[in-house]
């Protein structure tokens, strides 16, 4: 089992090109080292500005779009495209997930191998299946570059085309809709008329790999079938205003029949499923969407098939919101124990644990997750914020090695940045503080933030921390540079 864990026409689709990997050494065993890459750190064959663009355009994206904050939901999203990427044609390709506070239907690829989903196709897809189809889909964009095959053609205007359309595309995942769309049209109307040719092409291509993809992962290409007619229906439905996703992948009947045909020509190789596991994440989604009347998400789940493990779930996350976090603990522990191998459910009692303010059993309960999965991102932040409240110190060394191992998560340095302070590391405090404001696009604030580190690091004589301020001076100042090119 694995570890558990807006149209864009085919022009805009064109967004999603295969990214260059990010080049770093974790060093998990060092305190206050980062192995943070360069934003112009690319594979060979990725272009360094299709990298650069991408990586400014994430910083832009966190500084705009609401974020829907979930580590469990987050490491999911992960694996599932970790268990696609292998059959996807993608190689050297590290992905970074980023997840939107949104409950409208929406899934989008940009250069930099950035992967992103609103909250609403959890709830759009009622199954696993129909879920991976539209990564598969994604992941298939960028395997075959499409943004880069699709300016090649207009060499001399690919950077400004590049920022502009990602600009335009930012405003509409930020919620602009039409604004962002008609901003990356204005911009490069003639060369976006010379790429319409091609979108039927890369949109019949992802298809094509994605189908496979699932096929090779375990999936049944079917669910992308059945996604398809299931957009099709909805596009129908809303007339003149449907999801901006659908406007900009439009499901038509000869795309829909090349589909359904690809599909029955392939082989499932070692059937996979997990909707099980599948419904209680999209019961994580629907509790997000309908946060003010955590009853429709109830009614909802059981109302679309969800299974009543997902729906015992779902249940105990609403009394925990109602306070009855003795009820809700207990629930969890029981469905931990009929389905040891999800360990978000005890991931998920520790979370109650620490929203509840009790924060020895939330060390106890994710020090004994941990035990088993020493590198569950979510059971590691869990015990990295109830240590802040019992032993500071000890959250230090912990959250070190969280961002040693995840440089482009923001909450790490976040908490980073608090646990140093309260543990008396205030230089390398101001620099993870830093870094957190790189991350989330304010990097002009986290330049200054590092004037900031540097005084405190000369204070304390602290040569190693003056070295590494220094050179992520340098790195920020070409993160500037590639975001200048959003303005």
């Amino acid at each position: 089992m694995p570890p558990l864990r807006t149209a864009y026409p085919a022009w805009i689709c064109a967004f999603a090109c295969a990214c260059g990997s990010l080049l770093f050494s974790p060093q998990s065993a060092a305190i206050n080292d980062y192995g943070l890459p360069s934003l112009g750190a690319a594979s060979t064959s990725v272009s360094n500005e299709e990298y650069r663009l991408g990586r400014a355009w994430l910083r832009q994206f966190r500084a705009q779009a609401p974020q829907w904050q979930d580590p469990i939901t987050n490491d999911y999203l992960q694996s599932l495209i970790a268990r696609l990427a292998p059959h996807s044609q993608i190689s050297g390709l590290r992905t970074i997930t980023v997840m939107v506070d949104n409950g409208s239907l929406n899934a989008f690829a940009v250069p930099g191998g950035v992967v992103g989903i609103n909250s609403g196709l959890f709830a759009f897809a009622e199954d696993e299946g129909a879920f991976a189809s539209v990564l598969a889909h994604e992941l298939g964009h960028l395997s075959q570059r499409h943004y880069a095959r699709g300016s090649a053609r207009a060499s001399q205007t690919q950077l400004p085309a590049m920022a502009a359309m990602l600009a335009g595309m930012l405003i509409a995942a930020s919620g602009g809709g039409d604004v962002g769309m008609a901003a990356a049209m204005g911009s490069q109307a003639a060369l976006i008329q010379d790429q319409l040719s091609y979108s039927r092409l890369f949109e019949q291509e992802a298809d094509n790999i994605g189908l496979q993809a699932m096929a090779s992962a375990g999936y049944d290409p079917e669910a992308m079938v059945r996604m398809f007619r299931a957009m099709q229906r909805m596009s129908r439905l809303q007339g003149d205003t449907p999801p901006e996703f659908l406007l900009t992948h439009p499901v038509s009947d000869s795309r829909l029949s090349a589909a359904q045909a690809r599909a029955a020509q392939l082989n499932v190789a070692d059937a996979y499923t997990s909707n099980t596991l599948y419904d209680m994440i999209r019961a994580r989604a629907l509790l997000s969407i309908y946060a003010n009347t955590p009853q429709r998400a109830a009614t909802r789940l059981a109302q679309e098939g969800g299974e009543q493990a997902a729906q015992d779930y779902l249940a105990a996350l609403i009394a925990a919101r109602n306070g009855q976090n003795d009820n809700a603990l207990a629930q969890l522990d029981k469905l931990a124990s009929e389905h040891p191998d999800f360990a978000m459910l005890p991931a998920s009692a520790a979370t109650v644990a620490l929203e509840a303010g009790r924060y020895d059993d939330a060390i106890q309960r994710s020090q004994r997750l941990l035990r088993f999965m020493p590198s569950y991102l979510p059971a590691q932040l869990v015990l990295a914020e109830a240590q802040l409240q019992r032993d500071p110190q000890a959250a230090y060394q912990l959250l070190n090695d969280i961002t040693a191992q995840n440089p482009e998560d923001p909450q790490g340095f976040n908490l980073l940045a608090e646990a140093a302070g309260r543990s008396g590391h205030n230089d390398w405090g101001h620099l993870a503080r830093a870094e957190y404001l790189q991350l989330t696009g304010s990097v002009d604030r986290g330049i200054r933030q590092l004037s900031i580190a540097k005084d405190a690091a000369e204070r304390e004589y602290d040569d190693r921390a003056l070295a590494r301020i220094e050179q992520r001076r340098e790195d920020f100042i070409e993160y500037r540079k590639a975001l200048e090119d959003f303005n």
